[in-house]
């Protein structure tokens, strides 16, 4: 499908994508018209040069020394690069025909005219957008009036957020797309509008379409509003500008009356005088999006609607509701509309919205018109064409899930390995799987995992998607006849761990999990510290995650939280330095009644080893980030060594040494390689799928010892033996 891309910073082309399969509580929107929001969408196209995006905005410069920090400088060199090329999703509000849905969607049917919102929906031939986002259109609403219904919506939610009460002066600071539907819709609620903006056309606009007066605003502003209120000032002030500056916000304050409100729904500075609003004590609001439901994925992902008699004006509701308006007339669209342009000329309407002289409002693009049966979706794109012929023994490599381990790791890593092809690139953004393809030279991209099972050209599965997807698209890959190296979790169930053995066994591909500290250079030297020992050993862990909690899905443990997801990291390697098994932990957590912190994301637990060996792992989520990450410290008769976040170690004998590195060596480079030079010589990995389903294993039991508040014994076998089923040839 063609899609509107930001191609860097600037540039807007239209390129060709996968188009998106579509994943329950979804459904698949064919679009006749969608609307470019002049203030939201251009915000995100940087037209100025890079050092005045910095001096403006110093946080970039700690953003990167971040991640210098993190990665090291060549990392980080080579991402802020990319970032000149990198393409990225522009729009989210559009109207069209429902050409597929998923199973989970009850209430609509293939063929239903319908608008749709969503951040990073876009501007595509094929919308996927969840069923919350989506909205009924009223017979005899024309689709580009019903491409509004996004923006509409966030228009009615500052309104609703104001609180406006029948005779209310309400000024409207900012007369673009948003604050024209702001002053209709606080006209209709029985407001009596003053609208204010820089350019006199919009002014003009605004007094047609209903506002009682219409001021210039900047010098002289506040005496107009002051003759309009009879010397009181405004009620209520809308901020519907989008500045970079304070300004805005400091003339809300000026023209509002004592004891009235400010709604901020546009993009500007808020730096307020704390005098002035102390002695007028104003209520200030933030109006957020459509409404209730914005940001919330379980509402907007996960179709779970709020109880309508709790929460009446839900976005969605909102939507639906702006549409009634349209119907009925009482909102007038068409003064808005300022522009049409077909799809393929997109760039031809960024040129213009963003041209300060033009005047434009509301650009509609329009697309080619299909009927639902014709609707045959493209889910694989040529991305580039190989140089040369693959040699006898290159491996076609896919990688599976086009996230930030992928880019600023494992697909750089693939790159510098002689003998590998990358054949493609998976995800469920077409966009984001284009632009990896064409960065990391890959041959194609897809949004379907079938296109990479069939492919008979992809001989290794790179999979560094989300975790509760791994055992599944790792089992899929084995029984393609694909070999796989999957992220950790491996899996989170013990049955998924049964299954993946099964699988290693029955198909003899080879598997491994991307445990990376068994070859980061400090853990290997710890190690051969530990080696020397004669008796058992002491370990303890200490791990600090704080970017794991809030709504990071990370943070989730209904699809295994920070242990499954991260703590299986230091099961394994406490595994691997001792090269024992472990058979018992007893683990506590802190109190789990909480949504925040999460408290079985942060867990001390002892384990008990089968050489006699103990160990402590404490994981939390609730310190800071200047606490440090990672920490592990092992002792045995005349034997310590400690290491600390990939760059420090200390080994103290007789004598004592300690090493230091500038950046973090994680050994992530070394683990891929030695994958797939153990594909290449038919050598068994160093980390197989018994180490995967060890560490999974590992972290089910410190769950359900902390649940229980009792020891959980650790059977290695009740997650490798062939599942119930086994016995069941496979079709």
């Amino acid at each position: 499908m063609k899609q509107v891309i930001r191609k860097g910073l600037k540039h807007i082309i239209v390129d060709e994508v996968p188009d998106p399969l579509v994943t329950p509580h979804h459904v698949l929107v064919r679009p006749v018209c969608s609307l470019i929001s002049a203030g939201t969408e251009t915000a995100s196209i940087h037209q100025d040069n890079v050092l005045k995006e910095v001096a403006e905005k110093p946080s970039h410069l700690q953003t990167i020394w971040n991640a210098v920090s993190s990665n090291g400088p060549i990392p980080t060199y080579r991402e802020v690069k990319a970032k000149f090329s990198e393409y990225a999703v522009l729009g989210y509000s559009g109207a069209g025909i429902v050409v597929e849905k998923h199973a989970t969607v009850q209430d609509l049917e293939i063929g239903d005219r319908v608008a749709y919102g969503g951040e990073g929906t876009g501007h595509g031939e094929t919308i996927l957008t969840g069923r919350n986002l989506v909205a009924r259109v009223p017979r005899g609403v024309a689709y580009e009036y019903a491409a509004f219904a996004t923006l509409g919506s966030i228009a009615m939610n500052a309104v609703r957020t104001a609180r406006m009460e029948l005779g209310d002066r309400v000024a409207v600071i900012g007369l673009g797309m948003v604050g024209q539907l702001v002053a209709q819709l606080a006209r209709l609620q029985g407001a009596v509008v003053i609208g204010m903006d820089l350019r006199s056309d919009r002014l003009e606009l605004a007094k047609k379409l209903g506002a009682r007066k219409v001021i210039a605003a900047g010098d002289g502003a506040r005496e107009g509003v002051s003759s309009a209120t009879d010397g009181r000032g405004a009620d209520c002030v809308i901020v519907a500008a989008a500045a970079k500056s304070s300004a805005p916000a400091r003339q809300a304050l000026e023209i509002c009356r004592d004891r009235g409100r400010i709604v901020v729904v546009g993009a500007v500075g808020m730096e307020f005088p704390w005098n002035d609003m102390y002695l007028k004590e104003i209520q200030l609001y933030m109006a957020r999006a459509y409404g209730p439901g914005s940001y919330d994925p379980s509402y907007e992902k996960r179709g779970q609607d709020y109880p309508f008699a709790y929460v009446r004006w839900t976005e969605n509701r909102n939507m639906e509701e702006f549409l009634r308006l349209v119907a009925d007339k009482a909102v007038d669209l068409q003064p808005l509309i300022t522009d049409r342009f077909p799809l393929e000329r997109a760039p031809e309407a960024y040129q213009k919205i963003l041209d300060p002289a033009g005047g434009t409002l509301a650009v509609i693009l329009d697309y080619e018109q299909i009927e639902p049966e014709e609707f045959r979706p493209r889910r694989k794109v040529e991305a580039v064409r190989p140089a040369a012929a693959p040699g006898k023994r290159d491996l076609g490599v896919a990688l599976v899930g086009a996230g930030n381990l992928a880019r600023w790791a494992h697909l750089p890593n693939l790159k510098k390995i002689p003998g590998v092809r990358l054949r493609s690139i998976y995800s469920a953004s077409g966009v984001r799987g284009k632009g990896y393809a064409m960065r990391f030279g890959a041959e194609f991209a897809c949004s379907d995992y079938d296109e990479i099972l069939q492919d008979p050209a992809v001989d290794l599965v790179v999979i560094v998607s989300r975790n509760q997807d791994h055992a599944r698209q790792a089992l899929a890959a084995l029984r393609a006849g694909k070999h796989v190296f999957v992220e950790k979790p491996m899996a989170l169930t013990v049955e998924e761990c049964r299954e993946l053995c099964a699988a290693v066994r029955e198909t003899g591909k080879h598997l491994t999990v991307g445990f990376n500290r068994r070859f980061a250079p400090y853990y290997v030297e710890q190690k051969k510290q530990l080696k020397r020992r004669t008796g058992p050993a002491v370990i303890n862990c200490r791990v600090n995650s704080p970017g794991i909690s809030g709504a990071f899905w990370m943070a989730d443990p209904a699809i295994g939280g920070a242990i499954l997801g991260e703590a299986c990291h230091f099961v394994d390697l406490m595994y691997w330095l001792l090269e024992s098994e472990p058979v018992s932990v007893s683990a506590y957590s802190l109190p789990t009644e909480t949504t925040e912190p999460v408290g079985q994301n942060n867990i001390a637990a002892s384990f008990r080893f089968a050489d006699g060996s103990v160990a402590n792992l404490t994981y939390c989520t609730v310190g800071s980030r200047t606490s440090g990450g990672e920490r592990v410290e092992v002792f045995a008769q005349g034997i310590g060594a400690f290491t600390a976040d990939f760059r420090e170690l200390t080994i103290a004998g007789e004598m004592r040494h300690k090493k230091s590195k500038w950046f973090p060596a994680k050994g992530l480079g070394e683990l891929m390689q030695s994958f797939v030079k153990g594909i290449h010589d038919g050598r068994q990995p160093e980390i197989t799928v018994v180490d995967g389903a060890r560490s999974t294993l590992g972290c089910l039991a410190m769950l359900e010892s902390a649940r229980s508040m009792a020891p959980f014994e650790i059977d290695l076998e009740t997650a490798t033996a062939p599942p119930a089923d086994a016995a069941t040839p496979r079709q």
